[in-house]
This record gives C-alpha cells, sequence and structure tokens, in this order.
C-alpha cells in the first residue's frame, strides 16, 4: 500500500470513529450526562440586562449543596422557551410570568436527573408558591408516557410534569453555552430572565438550597 493511500484509509477510519461518536450522542461524565444536538425548534431571545445584585445574591448563597451555581455573566431571555403541560396543553416560560423559577431540564433515561427529582419535589412542596416554583421539563424524546411512569414509580407529588419531546429546550441551550449535557437548572427572575445556572444535579431539598432559593426570592421581589 502507497503512503497515499495508507493516508486516505487511515482519514476514512477517523471519520467513521467520529461519525459512531456521533451517533452514540452521550457520554457519561462526572454527574452529568453530555447529548449530542438533533435540531432546534425553540428560539431563545435576545439578552437580558446584568442584575448585579441579583447576580451577588446567587453567588454569595452557592454553598455547600448547591455550590455548582453559578450567577450567568450574560442573562438571557427565557421566555420562549416552549414545552407542553401533561394535558398537552403549549405552556412556556412566559405563561410564568412574576414568578421565581428553577427550571429543570432532565430526563428518565438520565440517572443523575432521577437521582435528584425527589429532592425537587421536596423543594416545591416547601418553596413553591405564588412568588416561586419548580419547572421541571423532560425532554424524553416522543411523548410523555416515560416521564410520566416515573413520576408515578417515584411517588412524585408536588412537582407539575413537563414535556419536550423535540430535545429543543437542551439544544436552545447548549446553542447559548449554557450547558453540554444533563440534568440543567436555570434560575430564572420574574421577568423571565435566566440569571443563573447549575450544569449536573444537586441536593434541592438540603438547608443550603433553601437559603439560596429564599435568597432568589428575595431579590426577585426587590426588582420586580
Amino acid at each position: 500500500m502507497t503512503v497515499e493511500k495508507s493516508r486516505r484509509f487511515f482519514n476514512r477510519r477517523l471519520l467513521g470513529i467520529a461519525g459512531l461518536a456521533l451517533v452514540l450522542g452521550i457520554v457519561a461524565g462526572v454527574g452529568v450526562l453530555y447529548v449530542t444536538e438533533r435540531g432546534s425548534g425553540n428560539a431563545v431571545a435576545a439578552a437580558c440586562p446584568l442584575d448585579e445584585s441579583f447576580a451577588a445574591a446567587l453567588n454569595d448563597n452557592a454553598t455547600g449543596e448547591v455550590a455548582a451555581v453559578r450567577a450567568l455573566d450574560e442573562p438571557f431571555d427565557a421566555t420562549t422557551i416552549a414545552f407542553k403541560d401533561e394535558s398537552g396543553k403549549q405552556v412556556s416560560i412566559a405563561d410564568f410570568a412574576g414568578k421565581n423559577l428553577l427550571v429543570n431540564v432532565w430526563a428518565t433515561w438520565c440517572v443523575p436527573c432521577r437521582a435528584e427529582m425527589p429532592a425537587l419535589d421536596a423543594l416545591e412542596r416547601q418553596e413553591g408558591g405564588a412568588d416561586f416554583a419548580v419547572v421541571p421539563i423532560s425532554v424524553d424524546m416522543g411523548d410523555i408516557a416515560k416521564p410520566k411512569k416515573f413520576y408515578a414509580e417515584t411517588n412524585l407529588q408536588s412537582l407539575p410534569l413537563y414535556h419536550d419531546g423535540s430535545l429543543a429546550t437542551f439544544n436552545d441551550l447548549k446553542s447559548k453555552g449554557v450547558t453540554l449535557g444533563l440534568p440543567v437548572s436555570l434560575i430564572v427572575g420574574p421577568d423571565g430572565c435566566a440569571k443563573g445556572v447549575i450544569t449536573g444535579p444537586a441536593e434541592w431539598a438540603s438547608p443550603d438550597a433553601i437559603r439560596l432559593i429564599d435568597a432568589v426570592k428575595r431579590e426577585g421581589s426587590a426588582g420586580a
């Protein structure tokens, strides 16, 4: 085999390996599952102004079990992130205007996602109300059957069930450079601006998490 033929053979092998990795699409990380892009249907809107007081409150209270939470240097408008409720009705983050939100993007095939759902359920039960809500969005492909079954098996009673079977929600966040994998949670202010993020699971029922959410609610009320 000539040098030139050998080079072409080697290049084809590399392309084949790269293509296989793309098809597999999921690589296990430390507490995060990395996902390849599959096309986007939602359009995350333009950037929001930086709220320095809100950012400081996030960073100052991101300790212990929620130490991985960070304020976004470039907040963005999350109101166009769209999904469906349990009945199949189309909703979006805009429908939660006036509330502070913890928007959690997850899937039943994501082990760290599954692990943190009971804690998110406890957080919604304790902190949910007129000024705060947990918004969990399943990105399981297809219909809502798998996440619905998971809710029943895990006895999640306080969390609402939202679903985006197109994976568009995840792809929008990926395109913004917010995350490469699941789970990912956004902290969204009453104005609909995503102001904080954590990639990977957290113990959301812990005192550290409650303290962080209480600080978020105070800052959200002050800026309303």
